[in-house]
């Protein structure tokens, strides 16, 4: 079963994906700031990051940043799950090591455990 880290700080949004991947069959566990995301990454053997790029603390930039500076996980997948849409920001997160980008508002929940089933 794929490990998945959910970085999400809107407990809603949580709730649904949450849901969502465990109907799916995926072992999905959750944080909620940049703070926690590399201590449970490094715990946890996160298969799979789904990073929101707005978070309190550590924004998704300087993690994907830490992401891709750490030779340990360079196995890591990592897919931006954002409202940040432009096309610069959708640059950024290529050139920092994400798989894919994935645009919030163009997705239903159900739709966005599709696209990480197609990664798997």
């Amino acid at each position: 079963m794929k490990q998945i880290l959910l970085v999400e700080d809107d407990p809603f949004l949580v709730d649904i994906y949450t849901t969502k991947f465990k109907e799916m069959g995926f072992d999905i566990q959750v944080a909620q700031d940049g703070n926690q995301v590399m201590k449970k990454i490094v715990e946890q053997k996160i298969d799979l990051v789904l990073l929101d790029i707005v978070l309190p603390h550590i924004d998704g930039w300087e993690i994907l940043k830490n992401i891709n500076e750490d030779p340990k996980l360079k196995d890591l997948k990592v897919v931006v799950l954002s409202n940040l849409g432009q096309q610069s920001e959708i640059d950024k997160a290529f050139s920092l090591g994400a798989i894919k980008y994935l645009i919030k508002a163009h997705y239903t929940p159900s739709e966005v455990v599709e696209e990480i089933k197609k990664i798997y």
